[in-house]
């Protein structure tokens, strides 16, 4: 059988796997070593060995406990609730100002954590019920609160930016130096179109209440504390890594500990607080641990198969395209698999094709991982099968049903689609700041 036929076949079995709902490191990891097995004999058994040991000798991997560890302590010590309740006294006048404020919360949020998940959660219920509260509209709170919490997996410290640096064996460092400015980007488009249609629509977004609005300006100031909190912890842990006085597991460390003093400084750390964060920590590690684990597995077997050089040739010598048409089209593919996969999914399923083929175009790795992660965005809200739809719905209360979910998302994903055209068009959005820190 021609290389090319196993590799297909390879890939329809695992795609076949997913759709039975299989979890993603049992598919993956079962096709790759089933495929090892019937290539190269016994000796097929080194490929998953190997995975195994190249995983647990991959330092910067520590700091995927420190950082998930971080979130979870600021996210179960109610420490966002306060930074909700600064956004609600100083946004709130204006039409539109809580909605505004909101993605802010997700901006610093992501700051914190890592995950969009923990966003999505930390909206849902801090803030949609004090936006449908306030009158705000229903598709307009939904489309918010999914859009702002797509942030936390581009903003570092992105723990998916992290898993991509362990398939693409790309720096850590600057792929999160590199996904600063366009987050921000992103954030701030997120920011003027709420406020450009809630001043044409004021219904959709109405400012508070004058006896809303009766607040103290020192109760205001006092307030600015609970921002300066995630600036500070994020400074703690960022400004050491940059300067070169510590390593990234070693910012990661000082991150996790900043969280931690910090909640125990506010009173929240409690005994069930600290379970709660080390019980989630360990499962969502040991998660992404097997999907990495089968990844490289899997990554291992099409390297060997040549599977990547035959496609290349097959785009470039027998279709002829152009790098940035086959650059696109990988980007698409990204939108559709979004329909029914989750980010992690879609990495480690299509890694092994896409990055050695990106590097072989002769595209930056580290630019590409800001793409790849926007397109990802993108995809959690896309119907019919967007993974934020429905962790949206899950998270909802009755009123808002899954059409106004499905209806809220049209402009932001339009938001999106041009902050990922802004990027490709002009790449030093993205590789300006590592290329400043690192070029010193």
């Amino acid at each position: 059988m021609p290389y090319e036929l196993i590799a297909i076949f390879m890939f329809a079995s695992m795609m076949l796997m997913l759709m039975t709902g299989q979890r993603v490191f049992g598919a993956i990891g079962a096709v790759a070593a089933v495929a090892a097995l019937f290539l190269w004999g016994t000796g097929g058994s080194d490929i998953p060995f190997a995975s195994a040991m190249k995983l647990m000798k991959w330092y910067p991997l520590l700091t995927l406990p420190m950082f998930i560890f971080m979130g979870y302590v600021l996210s179960e010590s109610k420490i966002a609730d306060d930074l909700y309740r600064m956004f609600h006294v100083w946004m709130g006048p204006i039409n539109g100002g809580l909605a505004i404020g909101t993605i802010g919360l997700m901006v610093l949020v992501s700051a914190m954590n890592g995950l969009s998940v923990a966003g999505m959660a930390i909206g849902a219920t801090i803030a949609l019920p004090e936006l449908l509260r306030r009158g705000y509209d229903k598709k307009m709170v939904t489309g918010v609160i999914q859009a702002g919490s797509s942030l936390g997996i581009l903003v570092p410290p992105s723990v998916v930016l992290v898993l991509y640096a362990m398939i693409a064996r790309a720096p850590v460092g600057q792929l999160w130096l590199a996904g600063v400015v366009p987050g921000l980007i992103m954030a701030a488009l997120f920011i003027l179109y709420i406020y450009i249609r809630c001043r044409i629509q004021p219904e959709l977004g109405p400012a508070l209440k004058e006896e809303d609005r009766d607040v103290t300006t020192a109760e205001k100031y006092r307030l600015l504390g609970a921002g300066v909190l995630p600036i500070v912890i994020f400074a703690a842990m960022m400004v050491p890594f940059i300067n070169g006085w510590t390593s990234l597991v070693e910012s990661s460390a000082i991150g996790a500990m900043t969280a931690f003093l910090a909640a125990v400084v506010k009173r929240r750390m409690t005994l069930e607080v600290f379970e709660t964060s080390v019980r989630q920590t360990l499962l969502i590690s040991c998660m992404f641990m097997w999907i990495i684990l089968a990844a490289l597995g899997f990554g291992a077997v099409f390297d060997g198969l040549g599977a990547v050089r035959a496609i290349e040739n097959l785009f470039t010598e027998q279709l002829g395209l152009n790098p940035w048409v086959i650059l696109i089209i990988m980007q698409l593919s990204f939108l559709l698999m979004g329909t029914f996969l989750d980010d992690t999914a879609m990495l480690v399923i299509v890694a092994p094709l896409y990055v050695p083929l990106v590097a072989a175009l002769g595209f930056d790795l580290v630019w590409y991982g800001v793409l790849y992660t926007i397109t990802t965005q993108i995809a959690y809200m896309t119907p019919p099968f967007g993974y934020n739809l429905f962790l949206m719905r899950a998270m909802a209360p009755p009123e808002i049903t899954l059409k106004d979910i499905y209806g809220s998302i049209l402009p932001f994903v339009l938001v999106m689609l041009l902050a990922l055209g802004l990027i490709m068009a002009f790449p030093q959005l993205a590789l300006w700041l590592p290329e400043t820190v690192y070029g010193k």
